[in-house]
C-alpha cells in the first residue's frame, strides 16, 4: 500500500468516527465501537501486508497525527524492525529516545586487545560510537543495519544474497574508496543438510566486515580460536586469511568422511550378490556423496580465486603471503582427493548398476526356462483337450487316463529342465 493510500485511508477513518459521533442515535456507544473495531481491523490487515522497509517510509511520509495514530496500531513484536528503517527525527517524534536494539547473535564486534580479539557488548547503535573493531561479523542483517553500519564506517555493505548472481570476475574487486570486496562460499556441513552458504567480506581501513544470511562452524571456531590464543591474528587480513584457511579443513573433514562412507558402500557393491534393494540405497548414498564432492571441490576452488586475488594484488605482508601459499598447497592437495573420490564414485556407480543388470538378466533367464519346460506340456495340453485323446482312451477310465496324461506331462517338463541345465553346464565349460 502506497502513502497516499494510506492517507485516504487514516483520512476516510476521521470523517468517519466524526459523523457517528455527532448523530443522534439509539445505542450511540455501541456504533461507537463497531465502528472503531472495524478501523482497527483494517488498519491491522494494512499494516500486516507492509514490510518493515515500507512501514518505515509511510510514517516518515505522513504528517505527525496520522504517523501517531498509524504508531499506535504497530505490534509490539514489529517495532525494533521499523525503527531500524525510520529517520531519526520522525523516530524520536513516535518512540521519544527509544534506540532500535539489535540481537547479540546478529552482530558481532571485536576488537583487537593483547594480541587476542574481544569480542564488544553491542545493543544498539550508541555502541557503535568511539569503536574500532577489527572485524565486524553481521548475521542477517537487514538492509537498515547493514546501511547504518556502512555509514558508520563510510563503507557500503552489500547484501550476501545478491552477490551470488555476479559472474566470477566481479566476485573480487576493489571499490573507487580502497574497499576490497570478497564473495565467497563456505561449506556448511549438516547431516542430511549440507550445503554451500555465500559469504561477503570487505576489507576497509583496517576493518574486516563479514555478512551472511546462516552461522556456519568455521567462524565460531575462528572466534574462539583468535579469543584464547595471543598472537592468532594481528590484523583483519589475517582473520580473513584464517577464515579461509578454516574452510579448507572443514573441506577436508568432510573428505574424510566421505572416504569413510564409501569404503563402506564398496564392501557392500564388491558382496557376491546384491539385491535390487541394497542397490537402490547404495545408488542414494553414492549420488549423495557426488554431490557433497562438487560442492567441496567448488568452495575449494572459489577460495583459491580468492587468495589469488590477494595475492595478485599486494595485500598481503610477506608473512600473511606465506600463509597463504600454504593455504593454496592445502587446496592442491584436496583436489587430487576429489578427483580420486570421483574416480572412485564412477566405478561404484558402475558396479552397482551392474549388479541391477545382473539380477534383471537372472530374472529374464528363469523366466525363459519356465517357458520353455512348459511349452511341450502346453502342447500335450492342447492335445489333451482334442476329441482324440478321448477315442484313444475310450476303454480306460477317466481317472486312470487323466492321471496317466499329467504324469507323462510332469515327466516331459523335468526331462526338459534336466537337458536344459544339462547343455548349459557344457556351455559354461567350454567357454573356460
Amino acid at each position: 500500500m502506497s502513502i497516499e493510500k494510506f492517507k485516504e485511508m487514516l483520512e476516510r477513518q476521521r470523517r468517519v468516527d466524526q459523523v457517528v459521533r455527532s448523530q443522534k442515535m439509539s445505542r450511540h456507544e455501541v456504533a461507537e465501537v463497531l465502528v472503531h473495531k472495524q478501523h482497527e481491523a483494517e488498519l491491522a490487515n494494512a499494516i500486516k501486508g507492509q514490510t518493515a522497509a515500507e512501514l518505515g517510509e509511510t510514517l516518515d511520509g505522513l504528517s505527525l497525527e496520522q504517523a501517531c495514530e498509524l504508531w499506535q496500531r504497530i505490534p509490539e513484536a514489529r517495532i525494533n524492525d521499523i525503527l531500524w528503517e525510520m529517520s531519526d527525527e520522525r523516530r524520536l517524534e513516535l518512540a521519544g529516545g527509544r534506540e532500535p536494539d539489535i540481537e547479540g547473535s546478529k552482530i558481532s564486534i571485536f576488537e583487537l586487545v593483547d594480541g587476542k580479539l574481544r569480542q564488544m557488548p553491542y545493543t544498539g547503535k550508541r555502541d557503535l560510537e568511539g569503536v574500532r573493531p577489527v572485524w565486524v561479523d553481521l548475521i542477517h542483517a537487514s538492509k537498515a543495519q547493514r546501511a547504518y553500519i556502512g555509514a558508520h564506517f563510510g563503507v557500503e555493505l552489500p547484501d550476501p544474497l545478491d552477490v551470488t548472481d555476479l559472474e566470477v570476475s566481479a566476485r573480487f574487486h576493489i571499490e573507487d574508496n580502497d574497499a576490497i570486496h570478497l564473495h565467497s562460499n563456505f561449506l556448511l556441513d549438516r547431516a542430511g543438510d549440507s550445503r554451500s552458504v555465500p559469504v561477503a567480506f570487505v576489507l576497509h581501513r583496517g576493518i574486516l566486515f563479514s555478512l551472511r544470511e546462516e552461522d556456519l562452524p568455521v567462524f565460531r571456531l575462528q572466534r574462539r580460536l583468535a579469543r584464547t590464543q595471543p598472537g592468532y591474528v594481528t590484523d583483519a587480513v589475517d582473520v580473513l586469511l584464517d577464515l579461509y584457511g578454516a574452510d579448507v579443513e572443514c573441506s577436508s573433514d568432510s573428505l574424510e568422511n566421505s572416504y569413510a562412507i564409501l569404503a563402506k558402500v564398496g564392501k557392500l557393491v564388491l558382496n557376491e550378490s546384491v539385491s535390487d534393494e541394497q542397490a537402490a540405497s547404495i545408488l542414494s548414498d553414492i549420488a549423495e556423496e557426488e554431490d557433497q564432492n562438487g560442492r567441496i571441490r567448488s568452495n575449494i576452488l572459489d577460495t583459491q580465486r580468492a587468495l589469488n586475488f590477494l595475492m595478485r594484488g599486494r595485500l598481503l605482508t610477506a608473512p600473511q603471503m606465506e600463509d597463504a601459499k600454504q593455504i593454496l598447497r592445502n587446496i592442491d592437495s584436496l583436489n587430487s582427493h576429489t578427483a580420486f573420490l570421483f574416480d572412485k564414485i564412477n566405478f561404484l556407480m558402475d558396479a552397482t548398476i551392474g549388479f541391477i543388470n545382473i539380477n534383471q538378466n537372472k530374472r529374464v533367464n528363469q523366466l525363459t526356462i519356465f517357458s520353455v519346460v512348459f511349452m511341450p506340456i502346453n502342447v500335450l495340453a492342447g492335445m489333451g483337450g482334442m476329441s482324440e485323446f478321448s477315442m484313444m482312451t475310450s476303454g480306460l477310465p477317466w481317472p486312470l487316463a487323466y492321471g496317466l496324461f499329467a504324469l507323462g506331462s510332469v515327466l516331459i517338463g523335468l526331462a526338459t529342465y534336466v537337458g536344459l541345465k544339462h547343455f548349459e553346464r557344457r556351455r559354461l565349460r567350454s567357454s573356460k
